[in-house]
């Protein structure tokens, strides 16, 4: 039996790295093992003082103005926001170990900083387990021929659609990565 739960992370910014530019915003979805999703946690961001907005970023913001738009209500500082998200996983991780999972974690666990300077803890360690590279292996591809259309065709698809609305994203990758654990637990025992 596994002790771990498995928290989706989906994060949302302004630009491509934590400190010049800012997260606008978080969604966290956690799932225990058997596939079921135990709980949910979003916030929405007021721009770090003094960070700039990348160009490219804003001009990308402008194709998705519903997912803007919801990046910009019930706007928190980042020291209470990331004190409320920490705060949330250390009560749905309870005696379990929790797992950050993202895709891409790359990008994602790098605003882990934000835990760092706000709080000064992460629930998390210094770990991520990244979607794409996970399933790799059961597609039997390399790594950059992995892309979110051919995992869904494989998988199944969400109750989500990929929106760029952080909690929503945050499920609809926290259920495919279930899904994916799933597969690989029904082979490797098919095998045994």
């Amino acid at each position: 039996m596994s002790n771990e739960t498995y928290v989706s992370v989906d994060i949302e910014t302004d630009g491509p790295i934590p400190g010049e530019y800012s997260m606008l915003s978080l969604g966290a979805a956690a799932f225990i093992p058997d596939k079921t999703l135990v709980s949910t946690f979003t916030t929405n961001f007021t721009p770090l003082p003094g960070a700039s907005r990348d160009a490219s970023t804003m001009k990308w913001w402008e194709s998705q103005p519903t997912a803007w738009s919801a990046t910009q209500v019930n706007q928190v500082t980042p020291e209470v926001g990331m004190r409320d998200f920490v705060d949330w996983a250390k009560i749905i991780g309870g005696s379990s170990k929790l797992v950050f999972v993202a895709y891409p974690a790359g990008f994602d666990f790098t605003f882990v900083w934000y835990m760092m300077k706000f709080v000064g803890d992460s629930p998390f360690s210094f770990s991520a387990l990244d979607i794409k590279s996970f399933a790799m292996p059961l597609l039997g591809t390399e790594f950059r021929s992995v892309s979110k259309s051919k995992l869904l065709k494989k998988f199944g698809k969400s109750s989500k659609r990929h929106n760029h609305v952080a909690l929503d994203d945050a499920i609809e990758q926290g259920e495919l990565f279930m899904r994916i654990l799933y597969q690989l637990k029904r082979d490797r025992d098919i095998d045994s």
